[in-house]
């Protein structure tokens, strides 16, 4: 499968999908060939030598870590994954960056009328996302170079797709589609939501399914970044959706109270600290009207497997910056207002 093409999306030369395959072949090798060794060296030699020097087996997952951390089969395999992303990000952004002054100008010339854009140049961003680049990508959701500038939505738009091999479908859409399609059509056949926002949409990937599901819902999208909300603009726009987006924080937005029926978000909650969470489920809860719904999709985290593999999935956190791990203060940033009682159906996506 190919990613669709739309007037937002960058065009790459030979060579740079030359880069790009060579990322997604080295990224496959990693995972099939690399990353079982792991389990191996540590039942073999970590797991052992663990034993000899502390009497017991590693309790948990952040012991299996320490046990392999010296290791260095894990060392190797940790530098070829981080290396790997460093390519991924690079061989997209390349082509990017070779269009960065036509993908702004297409981004200023797209709007078609039907949704619209509000951008707050005040907005403090949480330092949960302005600390870090997460995921390693360049400028995070926020780095922008010049006026207008829609790079980093760009790179996010095209280094998913690279990152998955396609997986994620033609527009990125999958954890959207999989909400309306699986979830909701299913669980809630008879649901008809009057407004729907989207928290943390990045580039609008997965905001998109909820117009096309809910034709006659009002769609509004939420993100801390500039760029990537002119872009998720932009892009909504050349293919032809309405999607109402907006520079906000979702730990308080400026929503009336009750104003929607259902809030959704897609792969976020595992970049907030625990403390901003809780915010953002607080908020949720103010912002829904009575027999609202609100669906987080997030992947199921440490539920469920072993320590050993708990471990493999929190080398993101360490050394990937894929998770927070909210060891900063946190209260800096404003309290949350009062959220009164609201009827909340909560649902947990896995």
């Amino acid at each position: 499968m190919s990613q669709q093409t739309h007037p937002l999306l960058p065009t790459e030369t030979h060579d740079e999908l030359a880069r790009e395959s060579f990322v997604q072949a080295l990224k496959s090798h990693i995972a099939t060939r690399v990353s079982p060794g792991v389990r191996e060296i540590y039942d073999q030699r970590s797991r052992p030598q663990w034993i000899d020097e502390h009497g017991d087996e590693p309790k948990d997952r952040h012991e299996v870590r320490e046990a392999l951390s010296s290791d260095t089969y894990y060392r190797l395999w940790s530098s070829v994954r981080r290396s790997s992303q460093h390519l991924l990000w690079s061989s997209v952004g390349d082509a990017i960056a070779r269009q960065a002054d036509e993908l702004a100008e297409r981004a200023r010339s797209a709007d078609a009328g039907l949704g619209s854009l509000r951008l707050d140049p005040d907005l403090e961003i949480p330092w949960y996302n302005a600390d870090v680049d997460i995921h390693a990508m360049p400028g995070g959701y926020r780095g922008e170079y010049m006026d207008g500038d829609v790079s980093v939505g760009a790179l996010f738009d095209r280094g998913v797709y690279v990152y998955a091999m396609g997986q994620m479908g033609a527009l990125n859409d999958d954890y959207g589609q999989s909400v309306c399609q699986n979830f909701l059509a299913v669980s809630h056949p008879d649901f008809s939501p009057r407004r729907i926002l989207d928290m943390g949409c990045t580039s609008g990937n997965s905001t998109l399914p909820y117009v096309e599901a809910f034709p006659d819902a009002e769609v509004h999208a939420i993100d801390l970044g500039a760029p990537v909300l002119r872009y998720a603009h932009a892009r909504a726009e050349a293919l032809g959706r309405a999607v109402h987006f907006s520079q906000q924080n979702a730990e308080c937005t400026d929503f009336p109270d009750g104003h929607f029926d259902l809030i959704v978000s897609h792969i976020v909650i595992h970049e907030m600290s625990p403390a901003a969470l809780r915010r953002m489920f607080a908020e949720c809860r103010r912002l829904l009207a009575p027999g609202g719904l609100m669906a987080h999709a997030d992947f199921a985290g440490y539920a469920g497997v072993d320590p050993v593999t708990q471990a493999m999935i929190d080398w993101d956190t360490y050394y990937n910056h894929g998770r927070c791990l909210g060891s900063r203060h946190e209260f800096g940033h404003g309290s949350p207002r009062h959220c009164p009682p609201t009827t909340l159906g909560l649902c947990s996506l896995t």
